[in-house]
């Protein structure tokens, strides 16, 4: 932490790492609103408000969704092994990934962000 005195108004300098992927879009962002790097950084950090999601009540049906997962590729080996496969199983296996992708959509796109 270094703290300097500058015409009675102290600052505070801290360094930022950026690789050159994300410091060249920085730099075409500041330039799109006719300002210098610095200027744009200082006020995307000052006046924007982060946006945080809280993704802990979502870990019961990731955790669904993988235990589905690891039984949809044991059902495929067998299959694969026996070559034994019945349209309506893989149709009703189909509808109820279908219908888990739709609930989780669904969930997601109502997710509230929480603003500090």
């Amino acid at each position: 932490m270094i703290i300097i005195a500058r015409k009675y108004k102290q600052v505070h300098r801290k360094e930022l790492t950026f690789d050159l992927k994300d410091w060249e879009m920085i730099e075409r962002r500041a330039e799109a609103c006719h300002t210098d790097t610095t200027k744009y950084l200082r006020t995307m950090i000052l006046e924007k408000q982060p946006i945080f999601y809280d993704f802990n009540e979502l870990a019961p049906m990731v955790n669904g969704m993988r235990i589905i997962s690891g039984n949809i590729n044991q059902i495929a080996k067998k299959m694969n092994a026996t070559n034994n496969i019945y349209a309506e199983d893989v149709i009703v296996l189909k509808k109820e990934v279908d219908e888990l992708w739709r609930l989780s959509d669904l969930y997601l796109s109502n997710l509230q962000p929480k603003r500090v």
